[in-house]
């Protein structure tokens, strides 16, 4: 180990407790020669007192010492669980080191020491809080990169209220909602508000590999399955157990993996392919998917039974031209992290920017705002951002104006169309839950459907 710790940029910090002159000299002495900084104190309050100033990396601490112990230290040190501590003790008080131990201390040394046994333990001891350092660091990482849901609209509080409340059961969801209007955000939120937050996030993209590759990133399979598989390889839903699998875009699932999928959520168990050897998982589920999936049921393309399944609780999230007052805080929020992402200064946008994004339609959602963001941050010159850092599709525009000078009964027909839609939608294709939910008569609601000749929505109830 010598010369190891003189390669460090900082110089580790050793705090060496003893009341003995003779042995805190020693011990200083080789250690200083070996790289480290080495820190003394006399008695337990001394070496308290240090520990709070200087931070150090780990300390060797002597039981017997006059005014304060070594045990009360490690009692007083019992919150700091990454401070490693190494005692030295008497070789016929074991019995007290091991108590020591029990109270948090890291290892043992017995007097009189081997100088190359303490260097081994204190190796030991730097490393362990290397790795503590670096696991919190990476976990401040995850935690800042997890966004959350942001927005204090009433659509996406409604929203939220939902999905909190359904995070505490172990019931499927399914988020409806157009492209970029946060399904995997929410789905991420609702794991990390259950009991499953501390197990695996898996998720599952149901239009990003050929048919054969899904079945096989789902299940696992044997080595040997087929040409390729070299060696036995654990699925998503094996790797998932105890947590969340969220599938995305899950109306693009085949008929085939559609039934293999029922048979997981029923029975919670499957076989990897070319295996015959039964798994069993214990899985949440959530679903999302921007399409009107009781049509697709309906057009024979998705499974009754698994739509049944997936639709336990239907959680609707709004398009982002629905909770306008919602863009100020997100388009800052996008801009302060591109900044960061970017290394470039703070950034603000001027008056008529945030205008020029309120004014819009807002087609591809939340994605498509972060995007124009982080474009901006790219293209912009000096520290505010302008509306001709932010170019809009021009056909977006066109059909803004277009719709604008329509005929006032055209414009109430297409209002009821939506309307009409995206009730019909929240309730899961059910017609007369979402009379319901827009407070009609139901069959005033079918012959509005009718009238307005809807024809995917007049195929029936469910």
């Amino acid at each position: 180990m010598t010369g190891i710790n003189n390669m460090n940029s900082r110089r580790e910090r050793i705090l060496l407790v003893d009341d003995d002159e003779d042995i805190k000299t020693i011990i200083k002495d080789r250690f200083e020669k070996l790289g480290y900084n080495v820190l003394t104190a006399g008695n337990g309050q001394d070496a308290l007192r240090i520990i709070d100033m200087q931070d150090p990396d780990a300390v060797i601490l002597d039981l017997q010492m006059p005014r304060m112990d070594g045990m009360e230290v490690i009692r007083r040190l019992k919150d700091n669980s990454q401070l490693p501590v190494i005692v030295l003790t008497a070789f016929g008080t074991i019995r007290k080191a091991v108590e020591a131990m029990k109270a948090g201390a890291f290892d043992f040394v017995t007097k009189p020491f081997s100088h190359d046994h303490l260097e081994m333990v204190i190796k030991k001891a730097l490393d362990y809080r290397a790795l503590q350092t670096n696991n919190l660091w990476l976990q401040g990482e995850i935690d800042a990169a997890f966004q959350g849901i942001i927005g204090e609209s009433p659509k996406i509080r409604e929203a939220m209220e939902m999905a909190q409340k359904v995070a505490c059961t172990s019931s499927t969801v399914l988020l409806l909602g157009g492209s970029g209007t946060g399904k995997e955000m929410f789905s991420r939120s609702i794991h990390r508000w259950s009991d499953r937050a501390g197990k695996p996030f898996v998720v599952v993209n149901s239009v990003a590999l050929r048919d054969e590759l899904l079945e096989s990133e789902l299940f696992g399979h044997e080595k040997g399955a087929f040409t390729g598989a070299h060696a036995l390889k654990r699925g998503k839903l094996e790797i998932a157990d105890g947590g969340t699998v969220f599938f995305d875009e899950i109306g693009d699932l085949k008929p085939e993996l559609q039934a293999k999928l029922l048979r997981v959520l029923q029975e919670h168990e499957f076989e990897r392919v070319g295996g015959n050897r039964t798994i069993r998982v214990d899985i949440r589920t959530i679903a999302a998917t921007n399409q009107n999936l009781y049509k697709k049921v309906q057009d024979g393309e998705f499974r009754d039974d698994l739509f049944y399944r997936l639709n336990v609780v239907a959680i609707q999230l709004p398009f982002l031209r629905e909770r306008k007052e919602d863009i100020p805080t997100l388009a800052r929020f996008f801009l302060t992290d591109a900044c960061r992402e970017m290394k470039r200064p703070d950034m603000e946008f001027s008056p008529e920017a945030m205008n020029h994004l309120m004014g819009y339609h807002w087609p591809g959602n939340i994605r498509e705002l972060k995007n124009l963001i982080e474009r901006a941050v790219v293209l912009a010159d000096g520290k505010e951002i302008n509306p001709n850092d932010l170019p809009l599709p021009p056909f977006n525009r066109n059909k803004q104006e277009s719709s604008a000078i329509q005929s006032y009964h055209e414009s109430v027909r297409q209002y009821q169309k939506e309307i009409i839609r995206r009730a019909v939608e929240q309730a899961g294709g059910n017609q007369s839950r979402a009379a319901n939910l827009l407070n009609l008569q139901r069959t005033y609601l079918a012959r509005l459907i009718r009238k307005l000749n809807i024809r995917d929505l007049v195929k029936g109830d469910n």
